[in-house]
């Protein structure tokens, strides 16, 4: 007895100290790790877990608690951990939920869904990230009150106001406002700035920032040699008005509007009428479309008023963003899909227009912001009474098809696919009734069957009737592509009013088994002003929603956007969790500049181009990235803003600078998206990546076809983010995998080729030529010692490579430029801004 209870004492104790630990950890979860858990975890606990493992619990069942971290970590009467963090074969919870043990299976009376049995496993390998405390208190359902005018007086739920920016000490520094607001916060921790970065070096960051492709040698040349006081200011608004511009600053808001082409989750249904709203949001900021009203039509423009035809279908197809997101298309409850639907889209806008976390209250009130279930089921209630249309047609594992928006011909809208002459209309309906004809006879020869047969073969049966009749509706799909004279239509995935607006309940937990009261379609309260009506009486209430966001009393909306701006600049926020401004996100470094910066956002008419230029032309922007001992001793973190971060290029410039290097890149694509002309169902991804792989994709990046789980290779190995989420800060890593690409990747092998090719072909003595190509991918020239390293490279690479027999003779020099190419391409150097 006694030598059986001392070790499980020990091993007890060991864990509690563990589970102490993780809970001191609790500040250092990212808004990621915070919003994962929120979202899929907890909810999923409160609702399948807490009624027979919580301290609520009329009878905890195997001594197992689930509603603490704590507990939850330490595991029941078994002895064996709960939850071990970045370990799903010693997580107990987690062995329970995949049923595969015959005495251990929870819940007991239904699996849970693979979905929510992968977001655990997730969970548990991200290391289990846990929010809570060691006591919950209510965990079952109880409310906690929520103060709304103490909530009111967070920080980012009060209006900006533009403060005067403030004096400093140092003289002849500060050139606008934004320096003076910096440089404040220097002098006030004792810091100073580093010196301003030299020209070539400043062209390339603005050349980057603004287009994502680097500044060509003339370009750099043109701007060392011009000294005049608006050298600067010319050629930021040079790159400015460069067609480029639109398609680098779109990127940024398709990684906010989680855009991609297909549906991910389980089953990845494609989506190819998704590129319109990619097109919609290039152009949108190539124009500067106001950023309130870019708000306004991607929430309701389908109900905004327009002029023409044109402008009409422009605003329709602004709505994709409502419908771009990921889906469970083989959620066999219609209810439920729909419920997740809107779920996700109140996810999307929250985040991605006003930076906080809405959905987090479905399952419950917000554990930290003063968001209540009525604010959640009050905006479900909006959306609810919009219909998603989003296509695909019906098929074994998509339970839930829909349909799309149909333009008006009038509306002169780009086509992704070619006429069809009347022949080929003839031959896709021929292909068609011949499909339904089979489907047909297959389900009349199952009919006439006898019943034990049809028992005997009940799933061959069921796969053989299901697969001709998937067979006939997507050549169906394929023949609704076009009008009967073989012009394609003009069909777009976005959101229409329905006929009749509907208000939700509050579902208890989030399920639809446990309806509570019913909530008026209606705005969150605590970002209203008090005693501000809510509640909306007529339509949808998207119009009045896209009004509230993208007003100027909303407390959020251009705060987000200015400080959105700032991190893509400068490589950080002034609030680093750019998604979330709650009470789990951080604080502002510089609350006041952030606020100027909001303020005069909305004076200048919400114009990007101009949030841009105004930062730009800042000291701050200007300055150098070198290191300095004395300020790092004090601000290792550079919070203060005493020099310019240096920053990793983004996947997309990695390989768009390559391309343009190369001398190889397509400015100009063909319409579309290769998705579009894949077609939908399970040949669609066949006839996609045959596409694809038969030719090489020489288009800038923003251009390339994104399928949820498969991104291009080229992209994913540089941190190209998850398309399912809303993400306004993506992840920098540097791995060894990443330079293994550059050196081995057949692409990257044969750009270096080309570059090398193109290299060649220049006048000029080889110093020349190697000069030359110093300027393409780095904008500046060699030095001295680099020249005498490239002379060394250029006279002991050869030799090294003629003792190899399998390597011909007249091969090696072009052999050679092509290493020293494929070098400067694997540089940090060529990677990073500086």
């Amino acid at each position: 007895m006694k030598a059986i209870f001392l070790p499980l004492v020990l091993i007890t104790a060991t864990r509690l100290h563990a589970a102490d630990e993780a809970g001191n950890a609790h500040a250092g979860l990212t808004p990621d790790q915070l919003n994962f858990f929120e979202k899929n975890i907890r909810p999923v606990l409160v609702e399948h877990c807490y009624k027979c493992h919580s301290s609520d619990s009329a009878k905890i069942k195997g001594g197992l608690t689930l509603d603490t971290k704590q507990a939850t970590l330490l595991g029941g009467e078994s002895g064996h951990p709960g939850v071990t963090p970045g370990s799903i074969t010693e997580s107990t919870v987690y062995q329970a939920m995949t049923w595969k043990n015959d005495d251990m299976q929870m819940p007991p009376k239904q699996k849970l869904p693979d979905e929510v049995i992968a977001n655990f496993k997730k969970w548990i390998e991200m290391g289990a990230p846990d929010p809570r405390e060691s006591k919950v208190a209510n965990a079952t359902g109880g409310k906690r009150v929520i103060d709304m005018d103490a909530g009111r007086q967070h920080w980012a739920f009060q209006k900006p106001v533009k403060p005067a920016a403030p004096a400093v000490k140092t003289e002849g520094w500060a050139k606008t406002d934004i320096d003076r607001f910096i440089l404040a916060s220097m002098e006030q921790a004792g810091l100073h700035p580093v010196r301003d970065a030299d020209r070539p070096t400043l062209i390339r960051r603005i050349a980057f920032d603004l287009t994502g492709l680097p500044p060509t040698p003339d370009e750099v040349k043109a701007f060392v040699a011009d000294t005049s006081p608006d050298a600067v200011k010319r050629v930021i608004d040079m790159y400015l008005d460069s067609p480029h511009y639109g398609e680098k600053w779109a990127r940024h808001w398709l990684d906010v509007a989680r855009y991609a082409e297909s549906s991910g989750k389980e089953v990845n249904v494609l989506y190819p009428h998704a590129w319109r709203y990619r097109d919609y949001v290039i152009e949108s900021f190539r124009k500067d479309k106001p950023y309130d009203q870019f708000l306004k039509e991607q929430i309701a423009g389908d109900l905004m008023k327009f002029s023409t035809k044109h402008e009409q279908a422009e605003k329709i197809v602004a709505t994709g963003f409502l419908a771009v997101g990921s889906k469970g298309h083989n959620q066999r409850d219609r209810r439920q899909f729909q419920m997740d639907l809107v779920d996700e889209q109140i996810d999307a806008v929250s985040q991605a227009m006003l930076g906080v976390t809405l959905a987090c209250a479905r399952c419950h009130d917000h554990k930290f912001d003063p968001f209540t279930q009525r604010d959640y089921y009050a905006l479900a209630g909006i959306f609810l009474s919009s219909e998603t249309l989003y296509g695909t047609y019906s098929q074994l594992q998509n339970a839930n098809p829909g349909t799309l928006i149909e333009l008006d011909r009038a509306a002169d809208q780009v086509a992704a696919l070619a006429k069809l002459s009347p022949s080929e209309v003839a031959q896709l309906k021929q292909r068609y009734n011949e499909a339904k004809q089979t489907a047909d006879n297959i389900r009349d020869q199952v009919r006439t069957m006898s019943g034990a047969e049809r028992e005997r073969q009940s799933a061959q049966t069921f796969l053989r009737v299901r697969s001709s009749f998937d067979r006939a509706d997507s050549m169906k799909a394929d023949l609704d592509l076009f009008y009967d004279d073989g012009t394609p239509k003009t069909l777009v995935m976005g959101v229409l009013d329905r006929p009749t607006p509907v208000n939700s309940p509050i579902l208890v937990r989030g399920d639809l088994k446990q309806a509570g009261d019913i909530v008026p379609r209606g705005l969150v309260e605590v970002l209203c002003a008090k005693g501000e009506p809510l509640n909306i009486s007529q339509g949808s209430g998207r119009l009045d929603l896209a009004f509230w966001i993208a007003s100027r009393d909303n407390p959020l909306t251009a705060r987000v956007m200015a400080n959105r701006v700032w991190l893509k600049l400068m490589g950080s926020g002034l609030v680093t969790t750019p998604d979330n401004f709650g009470a789990m996100g951080q604080k502002p470094t510089h609350p006041e500049l952030l606020d100027h910066l909001a303020v005069s956002f909305m004076e200048n008419g919400w114009s990007v181009k101009k949030l841009i230029r105004e930062i730009m032309l800042s000291r701050v922007y200007q300055m150098g990235s070198m290191h300095d001992a004395a300020n790092f001793a004090v601000d290792p973190d550079n919070k203060h803003r005493w020099r310019m971060n240096q920053r990793r290029l983004d996947a997309e410039e990695i390989r768009d600078a390559m391309l343009s290097i190369a001398g190889v890149i397509n400015y100009y694509p063909v319409d579309g998206s290769p998705v579009a002309r894949a077609g939908e169902g399970r040949e669609g991804i066949l006839n996609l990546l045959r596409e694809v792989n038969s030719k090489p994709q020489l288009y800038r990046s923003v251009y390339l076809p994104l399928i949820r789980d498969q991104i291009p290779e080229f992209l994913s190995i540089f941190d190209f983010p998850d398309a399912s989420l809303v993400n306004g800060d993506r992840d920098t890593t540097n791995v060894p995998s990443q330079s293994l690409f550059l050196m081995n990747n057949v692409q990257a092998q044969g750009l270096a080729d080309a570059f090398a090719q193109r290299i060649g072909k220049m006048d000029g003595t080889p110093e020349q030529k190697l000069s030359q190509a110093y300027q393409l991918a780095f904008g500046r020239e060699p030095t001295q010692k680099e020249r005498d390293a490239l002379f060394a490279f250029w006279t002991r690479f050869p030799q090294e490579a003629g003792k190899n027999k399998a390597i011909p003779k007249e091969s090696i020099k072009g052999l050679t430029l092509a290493s020293f190419c494929q070098a400067l391409f694997a540089s940090a150097e060529f990677r990073y801004l500086n």
